[in-house]
């Protein structure tokens, strides 16, 4: 049986937190190693993660140099077979998850499966946008486009063969280890069809139109740091086909 290893990385994220955690607690799959990376967090959220501590096997509390720091110390900790990583605003559509996903890597065989992610309201009571992977292709990643990064397992051995999150990526870092694990070093991988996270709105990637910006042209930077042939304006283009996905599928399995 493959063992899974779950990272969770938070600050100050008491309001969420709790869902969080529950979600992976209560996933069906029997092998899961659970682990929190926190950034010194000021509120109730290690007061939190405290009632829980039974069925973590790690938590890591202390300064960080940001989210892509904290996951890549998520990534050193871990022993699992396969890693995914769960942040503190996401939790998975239902408890069958990392079965369904695990199950996806022995059937076909692969290195990294990937799936479709919902953005809802922060009370998880209204749906405002679905991400699909369903059209996703390699040719793709020069428009800058890629698949819903927190649906992304891989194998362990991967990050230790082609590196971890480079941390002097503000904002697009996982859009840089994708291309890079995809396009450079084409690892195989393949799509689970179905949603498998609920992410709350509000998030980093929920920022304004400078933010949006800068990601493009760290976007822009990744591709070409792998090899890709692109520019700002090639990037752009696919504005138009994101602001679709506000009136795109209304599926959403529950």
């Amino acid at each position: 049986m493959n063992k899974v290893s779950i990272i969770t990385v938070c600050f100050n994220s008491a309001a969420t937190i709790r869902d969080t955690i529950e979600s992976v607690l209560f996933q069906d799959y029997p092998d899961i190693e659970y682990i929190i990376v926190d950034g010194a967090s000021q509120d109730r959220t290690l007061d939190i993660v405290d009632e829980y501590r039974n069925r973590i096997a790690t938590v890591i509390s202390e300064p960080d140099n940001g989210i892509y720091d904290a996951m890549n110390k998520g990534i050193q900790a871990a022993t699992g077979d396969i890693v995914g990583i769960l942040n503190s605003d996401d939790f998975y559509a239902d408890d069958q998850v990392i079965g369904e996903v695990v199950a996806e890597f022995v059937i076909s065989n692969v290195d990294s499966v990937y799936a479709d992610l919902a953005i809802v309201s922060r009370d998880d009571k209204k749906y405002l946008r679905y991400y699909g992977s369903e059209k996703f292709t390699i040719k793709h990643i020069r428009f800058g486009w890629m698949i819903p990064h927190p649906t992304f397992f891989v194998k362990r051995k991967y990050y230790e063969k082609f590196g971890l999150y480079k941390t002097n990526y503000r904002v697009a870092a996982d859009f840089e280890l994708l291309t890079r694990f995809l396009w450079r070093e084409k690892i195989s991988h393949k799509r689970l069809p179905k949603c498998i996270i609920k992410m709350r709105h509000g998030g980093i990637s929920s920022h304004g139109l400078w933010w949006r910006f800068h990601q493009n042209l760290e976007i822009v930077r990744a591709c070409r740091e792998n090899g890709i042939r692109t520019n700002i304006f090639i990037v752009l283009l696919k504005t138009p086909f994101k602001l679709l996905e506000y009136l795109g599928p209304t599926k959403f399995q529950e």
